[in-house]
């Protein structure tokens, strides 16, 4: 093999391993995002995408109420918050504050801890978020 040769092929490897690393890197760091906090592995272990909520943006959006309705409760807030209506001492899902629309982010967290957005005004609403 000449030294040209030679020189090609150890740059084309070296081109491919580079692009096999980071292909790997954005592939981790892509799962990472999506198995922080205890939604983000609900939703992984389901086999939900990033792109599922946040759509094909360049730069990832909050995720609409809308978006999480088209899944939970067939996008029907009042379904949703019927479903929780049994929950002690007050229904998460309907407040005299929003009714049945209080945006899901207040307390549901895809990368990080979910919050009890109620509890910081109503300390006796101390009911566990998932």
């Amino acid at each position: 093999m000449s030294d040209k040769s030679l020189r090609n092929f150890l740059s084309a490897t070296l081109a491919l391993m580079v692009g096999v690393f980071l292909a790997g890197a954005v592939g981790a760091q892509d799962a990472t995002r999506t198995t922080e906090g205890p939604l983000g592995k609900l939703h992984a272990d389901n086999r939900v995408r990033c792109v599922k909520c946040h759509g094909e943006a360049k730069k990832s959006e909050p995720v609409s109420m809308e978006t999480c309705l088209s899944c939970h409760a067939d996008g029907d807030s009042k379904a949703l918050a019927a479903s929780t209506a049994n929950v002690k001492p007050v229904n998460p899902h309907e407040s005299r504050h929003y009714g049945t629309e209080a945006d899901c982010g207040l307390c549901h967290r895809q990368h990080e801890k979910s919050v009890n957005f109620c509890l910081d005004c109503h300390p006796r609403f101390d009911f566990k978020v998932k």
